[in-house]
């Protein structure tokens, strides 16, 4: 086994442990605030610090890697969500809603430096000529992460269930700082540490086409959220009738599904990599969320219409996701590359903060089927953004 390989397994190690948790805990807020009576713009609200210290996160974040390392960055990220963890694990009568909106706010910051220093430790890892090497890795990367939050939504609604919320965030928090310490000896010492010191202001970047991608990226994840952050579950449960179980072992499956598709995006996509396959996949991607509110409107069956739409919106989702993953890694320069990466992925939180604002508040005033229009409106936003996007070479094996 090379140390190239050595590294990737610890980085994609500590990823999946804190993905777990993060999952776990995201659908255990949801359903246990729910469960004590807050409306879904309440609930929403708990999240919204949770996803704007994202985006300040990847903005300094990216900076802090390449001056201090990406072992470093994603080790704080590992500590910083015990101590949250640790934050939610206090009396019922301490949850107030500042305090799990800080707690959120912490989590927040921790997930979005272990992603940041995840992704941008795969770019040194893979030399520059294997591109297509470099999208399996990352595909791979991205997609087993995002089975596991699955298996993490399932675990926090077990956990739920069995262990009360206390119980679970604390056997949470032991699990994650036994991962962290292994972490602490295993990361090599000077990954991503660039060889010269970025100032402050280089943290906005320079590259066109990482604006673009970046632009694009903020309405594809916005357009997500908006339906599949609050408004899903709680119509689950609440419309559907479904008990805890039900909305996270479903949620789980579909996260499970996406993350696993995300896995084989190089096999679907097939050579080229560029804007045109930017382009086609996020338009194929409008059409489904705006079917499933035709399909509401028309009066077929929820069930059949909710179910197999989430399905489909799953598949191509993750296909969209995992093609700008390889994009934006592959855009990203070579010396400081957790700069552009973290640029990159302050717009996704920037999205995520977008759409998890709009599917309380729109779920609430107007519905299921206009978090749908609107989560077609932005994805056909994304699509055409990415005609702006240049033009990449044939991926190489």
């Amino acid at each position: 086994m090379t140390a190239a390989i050595r590294q990737y397994l610890v980085i994609t190690g500590n990823y999946w442990a804190f993905t777990l948790t993060d999952g776990a805990l995201r659908m255990l807020v949801v359903l246990h605030f729910h469960q004590l009576g807050y409306s879904p713009l309440e609930i929403a609200l708990l999240f919204i610090f949770y996803e704007f210290f994202g985006v300040v996160t990847n903005l300094v974040g990216g900076y802090l890697g390449a001056r201090m390392g990406l072992n470093r960055t994603m080790n704080i990220g590992l500590f910083l969500q015990i101590v949250a963890l640790g934050m939610l694990a206090v009396p019922a009568a301490m949850l107030t809603v500042p305090w799990v909106m800080a707690a959120q706010a912490l989590s927040g910051i921790a997930k979005d430096l272990n992603k940041m220093s995840a992704k941008s430790g795969i770019k040194l890892l893979v030399p520059d000529e294997h591109q297509g090497k470099l999208y399996k890795w990352v595909a791979i990367l991205t997609g087993s992460k995002n089975t596991l939050k699955g298996v993490g939504f399932f675990l926090g609604g077990v956990l739920l269930m069995t262990a009360g919320f206390t119980g679970a965030v604390v056997f949470m928090a032991v699990a994650l700082g036994l991962v962290w310490l292994a972490s602490l000896f295993l990361l090599k010492q000077e990954l991503g540490k660039s060889k010269a010191k970025p100032k402050f202001r280089e943290i906005l970047s320079k590259s066109r086409a990482i604006n673009v991608l970046s632009a694009s990226r903020m309405f594809l994840f916005g357009a997500r959220d908006v339906w599949f952050v609050v408004a899903l579950p709680v119509y689950l449960h609440t419309v559907f009738g479904w008990d805890f179980w039900k909305v996270g072992g479903f949620m789980a499956l579909w996260v499970i599904g996406y993350g696993f598709v995300q896995t084989i995006a190089p096999r679907v996509t097939g050579s080229m990599k560029g804007k045109q396959s930017a382009v086609l996949w996020a338009t194929t991607l409008a059409l489904i969320p705006a079917g499933i509110a035709v399909g509401l409107m028309a009066g077929w069956s929820p069930q059949v219409v909710i179910v197999g739409g989430l399905l489909l919106f799953g598949v191509l989702f993750a296909i969209n996701s995992s093609l700008h993953s390889y994009l934006i890694v592959s855009y990203a320069r070579g010396d400081g590359v957790s700069l552009d990466v973290g640029f990159y992925y302050m717009s996704n939180a920037a999205g995520r903060l977008l759409g998890t604002i709009l599917s309380g508040w729109i779920y609430q005033s107007y519905g299921l089927g206009a978090c749908l229009w609107i989560s077609a409106g932005l994805v056909a936003i994304a699509a055409l953004l990415s005609l702006m996007l240049p033009e990449r070479r044939p991926v190489m094996a």
